[in-house]
């Protein structure tokens, strides 16, 4: 699992150690030697699980889908973001830090009650 790209739709077998990665950044903190570049790649589908071999000098639009199962591996990567947060205890036995959005009805505001009658009819429709 891919903590640089989180939808890494393919593994990538590095040239150079022979050896699948998902992105070159995992290559790189696992190995003491540089990524190789090549003009033939193999790929393979984290969906079907089979491997697949494209060369970089024709790829077309129609090679960004997984010839095995259709899936299509070439996205818009989605990175970690940095984000703030509040940590707290445990929601279910302290839930102090939890905000409330329900709106509180107007008790006011009923057809039983007999303080506001404004839009009641005034005369019964059995009689």
């Amino acid at each position: 699992m891919c903590k640089h790209i989180l939808n890494a739709q393919v593994a990538i077998r590095a040239p150079c150690c022979k050896k699948f990665f998902d992105c070159p950044e995992c290559h790189n903190e696992s190995q003491d030697h540089p990524l190789r570049k090549t003009m033939e790649m193999a790929f393979m589908c984290k969906k079907c699980k089979k491997a697949f071999r494209k060369d970089m000098t024709t790829y077309e639009e129609s090679d960004e889908y997984c010839p095995h199962c259709d899936n299509h591996y070439v996205i818009e990567a989605r990175e970690p973001q940095a984000m703030i947060g509040v940590e707290g205890e445990d929601a279910r036995i302290d839930s102090r830090m939890i905000k409330d959005d329900r709106i509180k009805e107007n008790p006011e505001r009923s057809l039983f009650t007999q303080k506001d009658v404004s839009d009641k009819i005034d005369t019964p429709l059995w009689q």
